[in-house]
């Protein structure tokens, strides 16, 4: 038996080492974020979101602060600039890494990729954030999560009227990632700049057309002053999930309660702003129409014509590089179970009016 001496020294040791525990739990933290943004949606209800969240969560033990693309190294090359630890962690999206292995457009989106819902099933029920992390861990030294997501881009702003695939010939075009080549072999001469330098090369005519984010998330880039067009659907971007990568060394000095903060911070962020941007979105159309510009609808041919050269584009990739045929076929499986999802779960309404 137990005396009650000893019953008393229990417990003391027991609330010695919840003290102890707690207190290693409760160590202040501090880490700089490099991004990839001038400022804009991306910054606020990404970056920032993401920081204030994280203080949110951790009661402010936990601080990040936020520095806009270039600050801290190169807007295009976040994750060098983190892996290097100049940054502890770094928001980006992961196709600007597209030259050192085209798997990244994978899993930031590309011409080939489904819409935002199925890519955030795939990401968090599918196994695709363990591929991204299995991934970005091997081959680029970094920790890997997903921060922010928004639907379909706007295929361009444009100084030229853009509608079929003759419009696009010669089109001097602002992208990035992949669509760089899928542009350049479907006739236009695309060129990759970061976000700060568009709207000058825009409005001197140094680019006839941008692609960057959403409807919604263009108006603040001011594009729509310069450039009379706004060309959709963004068929050379279905979906686009936006990464947080941290330093590895500064991620494992992190204790296993805070990791998990950290990630239930970015999926938190994530779909918010998967939330915001589409209902930001509805109200946009309106908004460019007001301010006078036009709307064009891509033909269907040009739509058609882009899906089967990002497909053809992605299984040649697949057939050289067995971490984009892993992950290819693992989007391809995921789009084969949901095959049928529109049967099943959209219903038709009558008509209004």
């Amino acid at each position: 038996m137990i005396s009650k001496r000893g019953i008393l020294g229990l417990a003391a040791t027991a609330a010695l080492a919840m003290t102890v525990a707690g207190g290693a739990s409760a160590q202040q933290v501090s880490m700089k974020m490099a991004t990839g943004w001038p400022g804009g949606p991306l910054m606020d209800i990404g970056s920032k979101a993401y920081a204030d969240k994280v203080a949110e969560l951790s009661d402010g033990r936990i601080k990040i602060q936020v520095f806009p693309g270039g600050a801290l190294g190169n807007a295009l090359k976040v994750s060098e600039t983190v892996k290097n630890g100049v940054a502890e962690l770094g928001h980006t999206w992961m196709g600007y890494d597209w030259g050192a292995d085209t798997t990244t457009v994978l899993f930031g989106g590309y011409a080939g990729s489904m819409d935002t819902e199925r890519m955030l099933h795939w990401i968090y029920e599918g196994g695709g954030l363990e591929l991204q992390r299995q991934f970005r861990d091997e081959k680029f030294g970094v920790q890997s999560t997903v921060v922010f997501i928004r639907t379909a881009e706007a295929f361009m702003h444009s100084r030229k009227p853009v509608r079929t695939l003759e419009d696009l010939k010669g089109l001097k075009l602002r992208t990035a990632g992949a669509w760089l080549d899928m542009a350049k072999d479907m006739g236009a001469a695309p060129v990759s700049t970061p976000g700060g330098e568009i709207y000058t090369a825009l409005e001197r005519g140094v680019i006839d057309a941008t692609e960057w984010g959403t409807l919604y998330e263009n108006i603040s880039t001011g594009f729509h002053k310069v450039a009379k067009y706004v060309v959709i659907p963004g068929v050379h971007q279905p979906t686009a999930p936006f990464e947080m990568v941290f330093n590895k060394d500064a991620w494992a000095k992190l204790s296993d309660k805070d990791k998990k903060l950290m990630e239930t911070a970015a999926k938190i962020v994530t779909f918010d702003s998967w939330l915001r941007i589409g209902q930001e979105d509805a109200k946009a159309l309106d908004f460019y129409r007001k301010a006078g510009n036009e709307i064009i609808e891509l033909s269907d041919e040009v739509q058609f014509q882009t899906n089967k050269t990002a497909k053809e584009w992605a299984r040649k990739q697949a057939a050289t590089n067995a971490w984009f045929k892993k992950v290819f076929d693992s989007q391809e499986a995921f789009e084969t179970l949901w095959k049928d999802a529109a049967r099943y779960r959209n219903v038709k309404t009558a008509p209004k009016g």
